[in-house]
């Protein structure tokens, strides 16, 4: 009537509340285990190599994608994405997101889909890459992460304050050993601001030779070139050479023609850049889509005024010489551009007067001086500089511009944005929307890019380019950073007028398997990682 090991077990000692237990743990060994941690249910995949999409499933499993296509199995968590597109998470290649230890969420970047950043542009980096990353880590961030080393930050900390001169043997050997380290602790490679202090003294010897430090570990060259109007042909020959030179690959930063006197040359700059890869340069670009760019209202102002620092300005513009000189030059510059006032500069952050932000300078002018005048305009620069400058958003671009260099199959979409502080400022759309104006804009409405060739823009080739292993593809293996959205509803809502509104569309945004953003909403998750070139 009963099993006979019954009576056995019973004999060797074990009462019926012990055998219960062991045949309670039997079963939950012998039961199934789920074979994934999450699966997504019939979308269409573009998988970031830029072939057509097609109906799959994907399954993800301890962080990274486990099966993609007809998959069996159970899972913790399925998900029906049926009519979704299902991409890999976005690379923003052009960020200035080192404030995200203060805001580790980045919420304006993971609700527009992007799953890493690129840190260090424009030449500003922290200078000890190594500890910055430790503390990334130990703050835990909602994104990954990545950063370039910044030449400014090195050249700043080898010269002091004394920038309108070559750096000294001894300063360019402190500058490279920087790099060294800073590429040695991961860095992807070394970024430039040449517009900006104290880069823009540099000679472009000096920046070879840093390039070659980069270089010599497989890093990248990226540069905000020394002009992006009347002289941006200068700036791209200097750019190849230090690519050249510096036994690297070169990145334009977001490319365009400011200025309206420069506008409608896209086709020569192409051609420049694809004359430089026909003779044997590596050379890629980004772009934010929209027809403004955005930095602090001090590029206005000539940089020799600026050398030195905040004291040194003030002392020159106190003398009523060297002030009316200041002057000259700028109304010069403006004239250069095809420009008759600053209408065109709308200030974005002024700290000292809140009041100013969203006005145009002409409109601050009048507003703040009582006179819109031209040389009321000049005052009111020079005033907010003193006063320690503000940022601006600046309409100098065309859309025409733009779209032609958005068809070309090398250009990357980068928003040149911060973590934003939802309310706060005017700043630029781009840092809210920069991604999902590509797929409801430029895919969706004006049908200027296939959907898949744009995810390819904002996926693989970024993550190819700046060596980021294993990202950028939906494929077996690669990390689970995905991005789920509605191709018809995906849409950038930020404004210039209103830009502190969030992009739509978005079902799920996971980064190393784990859901951050789900129907349009941030969930509070933290699973981003410090990625490091060369230690992945």
């Amino acid at each position: 009537m009963f099993d006979t090991e019954w009576p056995l077990v019973y004999q060797a000692g074990m009462n019926f509340s012990s055998l219960a237990g062991l045949l309670l743990c039997a079963m939950v060994t012998l039961a199934p285990a789920q074979d994934y941690d999450l699966l997504l249910r019939g979308g269409r995949v573009a998988d970031g190599t830029g072939n057509p999409a097609v109906s799959a499933d994907v399954a993800v499993k301890g962080g990274r994608i486990a099966a993609v296509g007809r998959v069996t199995g159970t899972a913790k968590r399925v998900v029906d994405v049926k009519g979704l597109v299902i991409a890999p998470g976005f690379v923003d290649t052009h960020t200035h997101a080192e404030g995200i230890e203060d805001q580790p969420l980045a919420e304006n970047f993971l609700r527009m889909g992007v799953t890493t950043l690129v840190l260090g542009n424009c030449g500003g980096s922290r200078l000890n890459l190594g500890e910055y990353f430790k503390e990334l880590e130990a703050t835990n961030i909602s994104p990954n992460v990545c950063s370039l080393i910044g030449h400014n930050t090195v050249r700043r900390q080898a010269m002091g304050g004394s920038f309108l001169r070559p750096p000294t043997d001894a300063e360019l050997a402190k500058m490279k050993g920087y790099v060294e380290q800073g590429m040695k602790d991961g860095a992807v490679g070394l970024a430039t601001g040449l517009i900006y202090l104290p880069g823009t003294f540099a000679k472009t010897e000096e920046i070879v030779e840093l390039a070659k430090v980069a270089g010599a570990h497989g890093g990248i060259y990226a540069s905000h070139m020394r002009s992006e109007g009347e002289n941006i042909f200068k700036a791209l020959d200097e750019l190849f050479r230090i690519a050249r030179e510096g036994g690297t690959r070169g990145h334009i930063s977001h490319i365009k023609l400011s200025g309206k006197s420069y506008w409608g040359q896209t086709a020569k700059v192409i051609a420049a850049i694809e004359g430089a890869r026909a003779s044997g340069l590596d050379i890629t670009q980004d772009q934010y889509v929209y027809p403004a760019s955005s930095t602090g209202l001090s590029q206005l102002i000539p940089d020799s005024a600026r050398e030195g620092g905040a004291d040194k300005f003030r002392e020159r513009i106190i003398d009523p010489a060297q002030r009316a000189d200041i002057a000259k030059r700028m109304k010069e510059t403006l004239r250069k551009q095809g420009r008759d006032d600053y209408s065109y500069a709308v200030i974005a952050n002024y700290s000292k007067d809140k009041s100013l932000n969203g006005l145009n300078v002409v409109e601050a002018a009048k507003k703040k001086r009582g006179n819109d005048s031209l040389d009321d305009q000049v005052e009111l620069l020079l005033e907010i500089e003193k006063s320690g400058g503000a940022s601006a958003v600046f309409h100098g671009m065309s859309e025409d511009d733009l779209r032609e260099f958005a068809k070309h199959p090398n250009t990357m979409f980068a928003s040149d944005s911060g973590v934003r502080k939802f309310g706060e400022g005017v700043p630029h759309p781009r840092g809210y929307g920069n991604n999902a104006r590509v797929l409801g804009e430029y895919v969706r409405e004006a049908k200027l890019l296939r959907l898949e060739d744009a995810v390819r823009r904002m996926s693989s080739l970024p993550a190819t380019t700046f060596k980021l292993k294993d990202r950028g593809l939906v494929r077996e293996g690669a990390w689970a950073d995905i991005v789920v959205f509605d191709p018809a509803k995906v849409t950038d809502r930020a404004t210039f007028k209103e830009p502190h509104q969030y992009a739509t569309g978005f079902k799920l945004v996971t980064v190393n398997g784990v859901v951050v953003v789900e129907d349009d909403k941030h969930l509070g998750t933290r699973p981003g990682k410090v990625i490091r070139m060369n230690h992945q």
